[in-house]
């Protein structure tokens, strides 16, 4: 019997407008409804609170591509942290790169909103307004804080590290120094990019896992959903994992099934489906 729920957001339960619309709510709500645990599990720092229709849902939530777990009212649960030494390292060595520091108390970033920015020019024009779109849509998020000093980025725990390049160079000699540190941290963007820095050992997997345990859980009760490269080792792990068909190839492959697109609800119809035939099983026996 399936027990927990875990989703990737974009391209997996969002729908096309990459948020939480009534079909989506009304799958979390019976989910909860039948004792069941539903969690969002995606790259982003901050759920549930007001994030893409999640308001009100009692859903945990695995944050930062795994490295913040957060229970139904928020509480913080687990974090995975990077090694301090690689992220001061690594500031310095990329002084022309805005780092986004995702911590449990809001983003701390090295560089200036202007820099920020500059990272998302090499997005083609559709992109780009699917993104604003996103982010317009996306709710409360946390904190943003600009031009923070290495000293003030390490005093609070730094979970994951975002970034985009302007150069196809600068993106190279990063990738470089990410390889040289492959002892230290992993690089698993759902976007090819974008660069979302982690510890090795952190990933949504590893979370979602530890999340069952949490609650008495066994990862054979748990169904795992996703469509891209940070959910790829989510997707090998669980014996009941699904990516969606507009997913990547990499994603269908690593799933055990392959279900409907994101845009038609395959999600939230599958977690209903299950949900149902459980029910029907119980009844009979």
């Amino acid at each position: 019997m399936i027990k927990l729920f875990a989703s990737d957001l974009d391209g997996t339960l969002l729908n096309g407008l990459h948020e939480a619309d009534r079909t989506i709510r009304g799958a979390i709500q019976e989910a909860i409804a039948q004792g069941a645990h539903v969690v969002p599990a995606t790259g982003r720092s901050l759920l549930p609170a007001g994030e893409h229709g999640f308001t009100g849902l009692k859903v945990d939530a695995v944050c930062a591509n795994g490295s913040i777990i957060r229970g139904r009212n928020g509480e913080l649960l687990k974090t995975f942290t990077v090694d301090p030494a690689f992220v001061e390292e690594l500031i310095r060595s990329f002084p022309q790169i805005c780092f986004d520091c995702c911590t449990p108390d809001g983003m701390f970033s090295s560089g200036s909103f202007e820099m920020h920015q500059e990272g998302f020019r090499r997005d083609n024009l559709f992109r780009r307004i699917v993104m604003r779109g996103m982010r317009a849509r996306g709710g409360t998020h946390e904190e943003q804080f600009f031009d923070q000093s290495i000293s003030s980025i390490l005093s609070h725990d730094v979970c994951k590290i975002n970034c985009r390049v302007t150069s196809g160079e600068l993106e190279r000699e990063l990738k470089a120094f990410l390889a040289d540190h492959a002892d230290t941290v992993v690089n698993a963007p759902f976007d090819p990019v974008m660069f979302e820095i982690t510890d090795k050992d952190c990933n949504k997997g590893a979370s979602i896992a530890w999340l069952g345990r949490h609650y008495g859980i066994e990862e054979d009760e748990i169904a795992v959903y996703g469509d891209g490269g940070n959910d790829l080792v989510m997707l090998r792990r669980f014996r009941h994992s699904y990516a969606t068909a507009n997913g990547s190839p990499e994603a269908k492959a690593a799933a055990s099934a392959v279900i409907g697109r994101c845009e038609f609800h395959a999600v939230p119809k599958h977690i209903l489906q299950t949900l149902r035939a459980q029910r029907g099983r119980v009844m009979i026996e």
